[in-house]
């Protein structure tokens, strides 16, 4: 991609933005408007800040991210994660723009007995889940060159995150009950903005071609979300030896009961990014030590 290239980012305050935002600067001009700029709520907005920018990439981690409330305020949900992705991809396609935009395991069910595979059929079970299959279809039919990178169980040391806030508690509480029967992989968020300027190194809308579509990008290896509590928490004990912190028990999904049902399985198959792109994504216990290092600089589990 040529230095001079224009770049739109959505969402650049967010846990994967604010990773992107000084990697792809890197690339070229990033323009990053705030929400009175770009209302992802308001297709109006959306079309008017592509049209402003006049970008030769959009990247759109943005997205309307409360799994539970999406349950009951269903518009917003498609609104962001549907609607504002169809209008990115249709500006896109007018100016031969591309658009890189990030996605989730929740398209899956989390029935089946291996990683997902990208030609894996979706069925999602829960509003948040459909309201991303539907963006990721509506871009598809746009027209325009697009990368989808579907990703599980994103987080990092800024932000709010199940790492951050099992750390928080585990310093308030005795005990955390974590719920043990749920399987993915966390991703680290400044792995996936890594990834991201790797592949807009590598291609423009141009060139993308048969490169293009769907790809799994999530942190290698697997545990359940309480194996992820107990790790961090592990790790803050190894860092902190004098430090009370509560103990972790697993439970099930089914004594945790949500608004929205969260898949058994989020494992995701990485091989056609390794194949198309050359880039494998960390395996979580490596993400995981190099952000408990950045919490404890900041003050572990604060936030």
């Amino acid at each position: 991609m040529a230095k001079a290239a224009k770049i739109l980012l959505t969402g650049a305050s967010g846990q994967v933005g604010a990773e992107l935002l000084p990697l792809l600067r890197e690339l070229g001009e990033v323009v990053a408007p705030d929400r009175a700029a770009l209302n992802l709520e308001d297709t109006q907005s959306v079309r008017a800040a592509v049209r402003d920018v006049a970008p030769l990439w959009i990247v759109n981690p943005a997205a309307y991210t409360a799994v539970d409330l999406a349950e009951s305020e269903p518009d917003r949900a498609y609104a962001v994660n549907r609607d504002a992705v169809r209008v990115l991809g249709e500006e896109a396609a007018r100016l031969g723009a591309g658009v890189l935009h990030f996605s989730t395991d929740y398209v899956f069910d989390g029935t089946a007995g291996h990683a997902y595979r990208e030609q894996d059929a979706t069925a999602p079970a829960n509003v948040y889940g459909a309201s991303k299959l539907a963006g990721e279809q509506a871009l598809a039919a746009s027209g325009a060159a697009h990368i989808i990178l579907r990703t599980s169980w994103v987080y990092g040391a800024t932000g709010k995150n199940f790492l951050r806030t099992i750390l928080r508690l585990a310093r308030q509480r005795e005990v955390l009950r974590v719920v043990a029967d749920q399987t993915g992989a966390p991703t680290w968020s400044r792995d996936l903005a890594r990834l991201t300027a790797h592949v807009l190194r590598q291609v423009t809308p141009l060139t993308l071609g048969s490169r293009g579509g769907v790809y799994h990008a999530a942190g290698r290896g697997e545990t359940t979300w309480c194996g992820f509590a107990a790790e961090g928490v592990r790790l803050l004990q190894e860092r902190e030896p004098e430090a009370r912190l509560a103990r972790i028990e697993p439970i099930t999904t089914a004594e945790y009961p949500t608004p929205a049902r969260r898949p058994a399985n989020s494992r995701l198959d990485g091989t056609r990014l390794a194949r198309e792109f050359g880039w494998q994504m960390m395996d979580w216990h490596d993400s995981l030590r190099i952000v408990m290092g950045e919490l404890a600089e900041q003050g572990a589990g604060e936030g």
